[in-house]
């Protein structure tokens, strides 16, 4: 299921794979994975990856929706050598256009004294693996967290679409997202990453009710 906001058509291909479509017919993909696309996709203005989890930055998938016509924009940190496509790095803290759409990169990690960590204590996501994206795409902005949990250095990012990873352990969970809403004010509220392994399963309707008690819109694509 598709939602609608301000003529923005948002999709939720699957797991964290998104799909944005513009009132111009322009089509935006994040993370897409091949696992699940359906061959049927349109193909691709913009293409951004935010991290090199394999179920965030998919070759197969990204040449699947390319064409000669794409832009494709991944975390500086990611080797895309074997992608076989021209891309534009981008660093936290950096911005890029295309196409009139801004890209921001904004921090995204596991808090290394927190609970998304391995058994030896490192974070399934270190500082400097992973970026999260603010998308301006004409008069409204789109939060794409990526795998992450709610840091310090997010409570200044606000957006009108947010779209939260929620189904914890190598991100934060229902609860933490819930309460990362309140900080970002958006207007709705889209949960992504949960439901398709064993470790991240959760109770999505839960999160909505959660989103719900405080004030904000969520929508289950």
């Amino acid at each position: 299921m598709a939602v609608t906001y301000d003529d923005l058509v948002i999709d939720l291909l699957g797991h964290a794979s998104m799909h944005i479509e513009t009132p111009d017919g322009r089509h935006v993909y994040i993370d897409p994975w091949s696992e699940m696309l359906t061959g049927e996709e349109p193909t691709a203005t913009l293409i951004v990856s935010t991290h090199d989890d394999y179920d965030h930055y998919d070759p197969e998938a990204i040449t699947a929706l390319a064409d000669d016509e794409t832009a494709v924009v991944t975390f500086a940190g990611i080797d895309t050598a074997d992608l076989g496509l021209a891309t534009t790095p981008l660093a936290v803290g950096d911005s890029v256009t295309v196409d009139d759409i801004e890209i921001t990169a904004v921090p995204a990690y596991n808090d290394p004294d927190g609970e998304h960590v391995g058994d030896d204590g490192t974070p399934f996501h270190q500082q400097g693996e992973v970026m999260g994206v603010v998308l301006t795409i004409g008069e409204t902005t789109v939060y794409y967290p990526s795998d992450t949990d709610f840091l310090d250095e997010l409570a200044d990012v606000r957006a009108d679409v947010f779209i939260p990873p929620i189904g914890g352990h190598y991100t934060m969970g229902r609860r933490e997202a819930a309460r990362f809403t309140e900080s970002v004010d958006p207007d709705l509220v889209l949960p992504v990453h949960y439901d398709t392994f064993e470790a991240i399963e959760t109770d999505v309707e839960a999160f909505v009710a959660d989103v719900e008690e405080r004030g904000y819109r969520a929508e289950i694509l």
